[in-house]
Formats: C-alpha cells, sequence, structure tokens
C-alpha cells in the first residue's frame, strides 16, 4: 500500500483512525508494518503490501484456491473480449470517466472488475475476504491509484461517508447471512453517493429442480478444496465434447448446466481452449463455496427500501438479480 491511502483506512472495531509503525519499503510502497488503532488500541499487519484486517485462513478459503489457479481467466486484457467490461459497465450504469472520485469494490476475487474500475481514473479501493486480494495485487497492484484491503464485510475498515461509490458484483450470496452483508454496504457511501449490487436470483417452483447443484453442493463443500478442484477439472475435460453434441439438442444448454458444465459456448465468442477454462472455473465456483443463497426479486428490493437507498432500479441481470441505487 502507499502511505497516501493511509487516510481512506479506519479500524474496522470502532473506526478510528490508524498509525503506522513498523513500516519496510519496498519500491515507494509499503511492503510491511502495522497499523494501530488510536482509540481502541488494535492493532492489525501490513502483509506484502496489502493491509489485513482478518485472519488469513476463513470461510472464503476456497475463493483463494479458485483465484489462484484462475488469476487471469475472466480478465478482459488475457482474452481479448470484453466480458468484463460490458458488464461493469452495464451492471453500474456509471460514466467511463471517475476522475477525482473514490470507488469501494467489495469482493475482488482476482480482479477482473478492478481492472475495469481503475481505467475510470477514479481512486480504487478493493477489498477481499480471502488471500485472492494477493492474486488481484499481482495482476493490477502497479496502479497507482488502487489500495487493496483483506477484510470483512461485516466489519469494513473504512469510516462512515467516506466513497462517491460502490460496487459489490458476485458476493453476497456467499457470505453467511446476505442481508446482513447489504446493509453492511451503504455507511461507506457519501450522502448521494451511488451503489450497484447483485444477487443470485432464488428459483422456485419446477424450476428449482433443475439447479442440480444445491443436489451436490451438501458434499462438495465439506470436500478438500484441491481435491474438489482436480474432480471438476477433469470431469469438465471428459464431459467438453460430449456436451458440445448435447447443446445442438432442444435445451441442449439448460442440459449442459444441469450436467454441471458450464457451458458459455453461444454466448462469449471465445477459443474453446479459454471456454473450457471458463467451465472449470465456474463449476468449481458453483460447488465448493461454504454458502450460496439467492434471493428473490421481492426480498432483494426490500432491501434498498429498509436501508433508505433512494432512485432504486431493479432488474433481472448478469448474476441473476442486479440492483442500483443512491444514498440519501
Amino acid at each position: 500500500m502507499k502511505e497516501a491511502h493511509l487516510k481512506l483506512l479506519a479500524c474496522p472495531e470502532c473506526h478510528g483512525d490508524l498509525s503506522l509503525t513498523d513500516a519496510e519499503k519496498r519500491n515507494d510502497e509499503i511492503f510491511s508494518g502495522k497499523l494501530s488503532c488510536g482509540k481502541c488500541s488494535a492493532v492489525y499487519p501490513i502483509l506484502k503490501n496489502i493491509p489485513r484486517f482478518v485472519p488469513v485462513d476463513n470461510y472464503a478459503s476456497s475463493f483463494g484456491l479458485e483465484w489462484t489457479r484462475h488469476a487471469k481467466t475472466q480478465y478482459d486484457s488475457y482474452s481479448g473480449a470484453k466480458i468484463s467490461e460490458t458488464r461493469f459497465f452495464e451492471e453500474s450504469k456509471w460514466d467511463r470517466d471517475l476522475k477525482g472520485q473514490v470507488i469501494l469494490e467489495v469482493g475482488s476475487g482476482s480482479g477482473r472488475f478492478t481492472e475495469q474500475a481503475l481505467k475510470t481514473g477514479a481512486t480504487v479501493v478493493s477489498l477481499d475476504y480471502c488471500y485472492a486480494v494477493e492474486v488481484n495485487y499481482a495482476s493490477n497492484g502497479q496502479n497507482e491509484n488502487l489500495l487493496l484491503v483483506q477484510g470483512d464485510i461485516y466489519k469494513m475498515p473504512f469510516k462512515d461517508n467516506s466513497f462517491d461509490k460502490l460496487f459489490c458484483f458476485g458476493v453476497i450470496q456467499h457470505t453467511p447471512d446476505v442481508k446482513k452483508s447489504f446493509m453492511s454496504l451503504p455507511r461507506c457511501l457519501k450522502s448521494g453517493g451511488q451503489i450497484a449490487v447483485d444477487v443470485y436470483l432464488k428459483l422456485e417452483g419446477l424450476k428449482s429442480l433443475f439447479e442440480t447443484k444445491y443436489w451436490l453442493r451438501p458434499i462438495s463443500k465439506k470436500m478438500r478444496q484441491d481435491t474438489l478442484y482436480k474432480f471438476v477439472s477433469a470431469y469438465v475435460k471428459f464431459m467438453w465434447p460430449l456436451a458440445c453434441l448435447i447443446r445442438k439438442l432442444p435445451y441442449g444448454k439448460q442440459i449442459n448446466w444441469a450436467l454441471m458444465v458450464a457451458d458459455y459456448r453461444g454466448k462469449y465468442e471465445l477459443p474453446d481452449a479459454l471456454l473450457m477454462e471458463w467451465a472449470i472455473l465456474d463449476t468449481f465456483d458453483m460447488l465448493s463455496p461454504s454458502y450460496d443463497t439467492p434471493q428473490t426479486f421481492e426480498t432483494f428490493r426490500r432491501w434498498f427500501d429498509e436501508a433508505g437507498l433512494t432512485s432504486v432500479e431493479i432488474q433481472y441481470g448478469y448474476n441473476g438479480i442486479e440492483g442500483r441505487a443512491r444514498k440519501a
């Protein structure tokens, strides 16, 4: 982290100011050190350029493995496509020039959307709960406008009313308490600030029977992550030629997904090898998280009202349901 970014942080317990001690600098960055709260005396380490406010091992560890194995898979700069760029701007509805603003990203994963947020020229603070922050740093850490933080969505290390914009894509359904996660977000926004959040859609009735990942997850989420990943990788590679034939059938795409092959052929114009990479990544993503709790449209809409947000827009979208609003 850069010393100039210290002002963007606060104690996650009491929101007090933090001071830097025992700093080791490398290439004008703080490689290691301690952040001490002057109010409650809590101390937090800086390790490998990243302030850490949570234990290294936690319920999101499966995502660390996922993004380590697939550090660049979903990056536009890797694929040559504009998949992440399109989703970022269509889902947020933000301008492409945000110089002078400060954006908070909650749940960065490998950093596919961090890359897009940085292109706006804004200062970007990107938080993730797992060690994927290190993967993100390897890809985006050279950008002067980026501060990466390992922290908890329920106790984010930021002061109230600090950010112009906040986005949280593909995250809250994978937390222990989805509503609590959502309600933790608005306090960080300035008055008038914009928020964009999405969540998995809860299917009901007969449609829910075809979400076969929920048949398997009681077992798969308890497996060793490296073992599960090896199984998923071997399974998708074995099924890939068959899935190509199946998708030519009526409802073939839906059948492939029911067979646990995340098949994006026909949706994304990518080389076949990269499409298989996406399939392995997203199939593992369906089976590995400790939590996967989708929501109904009505429930998600109600949370925006309960949070006191204004100019609310809710629609079915990329991740299931997406919502945008402003803080009053």
